[in-house]
């Protein structure tokens, strides 16, 4: 029995299946595409929450650790938030270590964590003064004869879905991303699943996709997860266009609109956001040590730097929100200007 005042902690190998909810972080589509491979169950006298995992081996060892999926999925909560970790009994789990990336808003699942960059949103309550160069890019393309789209992705053509892939894939291509952003076609297959996604597609006046972007609804929120521009429209930046019209569908869904922040703060990617923004937030992550002695000896000399779990250093792991590290980046992928 778990003593008073903790919790349980067990391990199911269920993909993530007593995770799921119709937020898009933890809907089933996500998850799949995530490859989710279990649910965390905390529990303490009758309440519970469900945390979805990437169990993975770690290399060369009979140990196992585990990492949140990509996003900010949280966990489902069942009347549990804000557990102190040293308040878990971690020994069932057999895991030596997990990441945790957090909802954006409440409720947390564990109490502390790791504040990381800040990130931007459009808060529909408040008052929004759009940066004037935007506005004033907005309406030269409008003038020109540029025409933005939306329309959940379920619903969307494949014509549609690959044109989306191919500007997005163009973007990542020419601004060098880490290896983690380049989703498969079978990613994506999952994430055009979606019910809680939508397609916003901008095109040149002769029907050429110029930017896109995909905005999920998760957790009282509507996030812009991924998206980009093609090379041959950065000029005009039609990536403001398409904002606008995200900016209007939140509205519209009485949401508040995450639109991540920059690569770094105060960077060129976190100004162009902000031009968008009538306010910031926090995003957190918890680097949860479960075995500590085995990790103490699979990490050796290893200092505890950037990156987490320490034993992992020596990987690079492509970015912060992917497996294994610790210094995350925005929430989604660079959108150009």
């Amino acid at each position: 029995m778990t003593a008073r005042g903790r919790c349980s902690a067990v391990l199911v190998p269920d993909g993530g299946r007593l995770c799921m909810s119709e937020d898009y972080f933890r809907c089933e589509q996500h998850l799949a595409a995530e490859g989710v491979t279990h649910s965390l169950v905390l529990e303490r006298g009758g309440e519970a929450l469900w945390l979805p995992l990437v169990v993975r081996r770690i290399e060369g060892t009979p140990f196992l650790d585990a990492v949140s999926p990509y996003g900010l999925p949280g966990a489902r909560i069942g009347g549990l938030s804000r557990v102190p970790p040293a308040c878990v009994d971690w020994e069932d789990t057999g895991l030596v270590s997990i990441f945790v990336r957090e909802r954006l808003g409440e409720p947390h699942c564990f109490e502390g964590g790791t504040a990381r960059n800040p990130v931007c949103l459009l808060d529909p309550a408040q008052p929004l003064h759009l940066r004037e160069s935007h506005a004033r890019h907005i309406r030269r393309n409008l003038r020109l004869g540029f025409d933005t789209t939306c329309k959940p992705v379920c619903e969307s053509s494949p014509e549609e879905q690959e044109g989306f892939k191919a500007v997005y894939r163009e973007t990542m291509v020419r601004d060098r991303a880490r290896e983690r952003y380049f989703f498969s076609d079978a990613w994506f297959a999952h994430a055009f699943r979606a019910p809680a996604a939508w397609l916003l597609l901008t095109r040149t006046p002769e029907g050429h996709i110029a930017s896109a972007a995909l905005a999920v609804r998760s957790d009282g929120f509507l996030h812009y997860y991924v998206g980009g521009t093609a090379s041959a429209a950065l000029a005009l930046s039609p990536a403001k266009n398409t904002l606008n019209a995200m900016g209007q569908l939140a509205a519209r869904l009485g949401l508040t609109l995450h639109l991540g922040g920059g690569l770094h703060p105060g960077d060129a990617l976190e100004h162009f956001k902000r031009g968008f923004a009538n306010a910031t937030a926090c995003f957190y992550t918890h680097e949860l040590v479960c075995n500590p002695a085995v990790y103490a000896r699979l990490s050796g000399q290893r200092a505890a730097g950037e990156q987490f779990p320490a034993y992992r250093a020596e990987q690079a792991a492509p970015s912060g929100l992917t497996p294994g590290a610790a210094s995350p980046a925005p929430a989604c992928p660079p959108l150009a200007p």
